[in-house]
């Protein structure tokens, strides 16, 4: 019969295994993170040299999309090893979500080649290499949400939630950047585009406001050091002149056509300072997925060298003989005292160590469920908007306007009234 202790020891050695499968899909995302960061200055080149008939951007869309080939080869390669190492682990469903995302963003990865050359050939407008793009990146950022959705270690899931809404938050700007960049190359802002930008800023401070929620304060102080005020100051410059309506511009207040250079180098300026805060959140990860498995392995340790202490004296009725032997003429006294103490220590040592244990996982899983509150709620408001997107025939930005000015009526949280449409599926028209 196997001890408390043989299970304590199990117990550890399958947390190293969660922990090192935590270490290696954190060093995918970040090869993620990287691929996403290329292609969103690809996507801004593609969207000027559309938007300007292959008159700009021409020259540097060869060395960019060099470097996301590049990029992509190696999320390809994270993505194989992955699922090489889930090969033999019968019954383990960990990565089950992970791997269905992955499935879906490869045919994405696979139609980049066809996708650039019509953006070549000039065969696109730039809201529909906008969108391709876009699907794409959505796509790439899924893996990391399954991943931070599938941590098991509270601090490890927070780095992964303030990195994903932090990527997210990016991507928005990066969206922002090819759309302000396409729409003033042609000197006009359409209705559409005009609520679609206004959308895309307020997306981008709601990812941020959540990122800064679970970050710690070295974090911020580095998010705020990266944004420099005069690039701010441009950017809402910029930002008014192309979401302002032409009825309350001032005459002649059309965007000048010229803007576009400017506003995708301010776009660039920022989202390339992004890029140090999103690689500190990588390092972080690494770093804390190292010393978690490090303390992990320390304790395997201690727990080993007990049970190798218990064992030779754990054999039969040996264990007992000098406490159950009659006691000769002459004796020693502390040798049963000694044999007494040490096997009371032991119990002792072992229950207080199965009680550390269950106190330890008892504050990890609250802490835990606190954290996936928040990956919960971008579900239930993601499953709403698409909801409503298919029954009422609305865009996303649409469907997200209706949730939270509900919301802002009621008085009530988003997610609340997401959970409220997702209970009135079925009464929803068709």
């Amino acid at each position: 019969m196997k001890s408390g202790l043989h299970f304590l020891i199990a117990a550890r050695r399958s947390e190293i295994d969660a922990l090192e499968q935590l270490a290696r899909t954190s060093e995918l995302v970040g090869a993620v993170g990287r691929l996403v960061h290329a292609l969103q200055r690809e996507r801004g080149l593609s969207n000027v040299f559309l938007a300007s008939r292959g008159a700009r951007f021409g020259d540097q869309r060869d060395p960019q999309i060099a470097e996301c080939v590049a990029l992509e080869q190696a999320v390809r390669l994270g993505f194989d090893r992955l699922e090489a190492e889930a090969q033999g682990r019968a019954g383990d469903g960990n990565h089950t979500r992970l791997f269905s995302r992955i499935a879906w963003v490869l045919p994405g990865l696979d139609g980049l080649p066809a996708l650039r050359r019509r953006i070549g050939a000039l065969e696109l407008q730039p809201a529909q290499a906008t969108a391709a793009f876009a699907k794409l990146v959505a796509g790439l950022l899924s893996v990391v949400f399954e991943a931070a959705d599938g941590a098991t270690d509270p601090e490890i899931s927070r780095l992964l939630v303030a990195l994903f809404n932090f990527m997210q938050g990016k991507e928005f700007a990066g969206q922002e950047r090819a759309l302000g960049a396409a729409a003033l190359a042609t000197g006009r802002v359409d209705d559409a585009q005009r609520a679609q930008w206004l959308h895309l800023v307020e997306s981008q401070e709601r990812c941020f406001q959540v990122f800064t929620e679970f970050s710690n304060p070295a974090l911020l102080a580095l998010w705020r050091q990266s944004q420099s005020d005069s690039t701010l100051a441009g950017l809402e410059r910029m930002r008014r002149i192309g979401t302002v309506h032409p009825g309350a511009a001032p005459a002649g207040g059309l965007p000048d056509p010229r803007l576009s250079q400017a506003w995708f180098d301010c776009c660039s300026a920022r989202i390339d300072a992004m890029r140090t805060v999103e690689d500190q959140l990588a390092d972080d990860l690494r770093l804390q997925c190292g010393h978690k498995t490090e303390q992990a392995r320390r304790e395997l340790e201690d727990y080993q060298r007990l049970l190798d202490t218990l064992a030779p004296r754990d054999d039969g009725e040996r264990f007992f003989d000098d406490v159950l032997a009659p006691v000769p003429a002459v004796a020693r006294p502390a040798e049963p005292e000694a044999a007494t103490f040490y096997g009371r220590t032991l119990e002792r040592s072992v229950l207080d160590m199965v009680q550390a244990q269950s106190r330890r996982l008892q504050a990890m899983g609250d802490e835990l469920e606190t954290v996936r509150a928040s990956l919960n709620e971008r579900k239930l408001v993601e499953r709403a908007k698409g909801l409503l997107m298919a029954h009422r025939r609305m865009s996303e930005e649409e469907a997200h306007k209706m949730l939270r000015q509900t919301a802002m009526n009621q008085n009530r949280r988003l997610v609340d009234v997401a959970e409220s449409v997702l209970a009135m599926a079925d009464y929803l028209p068709r």
